[in-house]
């Protein structure tokens, strides 16, 4: 079987993965984040036919690559175009990305709208157990956004509590700053929170911890350092027993 593989043919499907596999990255970057996860209609078309050509450009050895590589970049060409004409125009972008569309409204369910969105009411008791409603009766809105994915607005009454509706004073919050990775301290993000490595060392003795000892260590906006040691030596359980 080895004795009879054609080598050269090896070395150009390895060449042209590599190639192909850096042109899907630059034009991913180029399209930005939202290709990833916020896929639309139209994105998800472009998705598919982008990764089609990559793989007829990798495993079609008779084909010239160039021409895979050229198919790429004009999808990607249009991609990018597209997203630059839907944010200067609100007619192209309900055109190309489509729009919200209410499946609840006032508690009722809008039928039509159902029909238009190709969902039926198991597909929507679904989405609603999906998003922690059981009972479709706790909802005041259900919108289908243009990505697919359902926006869900409760009754009055089943509302989560919020710091406003008990009159409380909200605690200043912020993001935490990762100081220690793998025992090693992140020296820059330890200068972005103004705090040095002598600090940081002060108050891991005061914590009892070894520096490599700890798998994780945050500073907070209040200045308050949370460790997360290793634990590899504890047992992982199965959740399902």
């Amino acid at each position: 079987m080895f004795l009879n593989t054609n080598w050269m043919e090896v070395l150009d499907t390895v060449f042209r993965s590599l190639v192909s596999l850096l042109t899907l990255f630059l034009i991913t970057k180029m399209l930005g984040k939202k290709q990833v996860s916020q896929l639309s209609l139209f994105d998800y078309v472009i998705g598919i036919s982008i990764g089609n050509f990559a793989a007829e450009m990798t495993i079609n050895v008779e084909s010239q690559y160039m021409n895979g590589i050229v198919a790429v970049i004009m999808f990607g060409l249009v991609a990018y175009l597209v997203s630059i004409w839907t944010m200067k125009s609100i007619h192209i972008r309900r055109f190309f990305m489509g729009v919200p569309t209410l499946l609840i409204q006032n508690g009722k369910l809008m039928e039509k709208n159902l029909k238009k969105v190709k969902f039926d009411i198991n597909d929507l008791l679904e989405e609603c157990r999906s998003n922690g409603y059981f009972d479709i009766n706790e909802i005041a809105y259900a919108i289908m956004e243009a990505n697919g994915t359902l926006s869900i607005l409760p009754k009055g009454e089943y509302k989560p509590l919020t710091v406003q509706d008990m009159n409380l004073k909200p605690s200043k919050q912020g993001l935490c700053a990762n100081v220690i990775i793998d025992g090693k301290i992140m020296y820059e993000n330890l200068d972005n929170i103004h705090k040095t490595e002598k600090w940081l060392l002060k108050e891991l003795k005061i914590k009892g911890k070894k520096l490599e000892d700890i798998l994780l260590a945050t500073v907070d906006i209040n200045d308050k350092l949370n460790t997360y040691g290793r634990n590899d030596d504890e047992k992982a359980f199965d959740v399902l027993e």
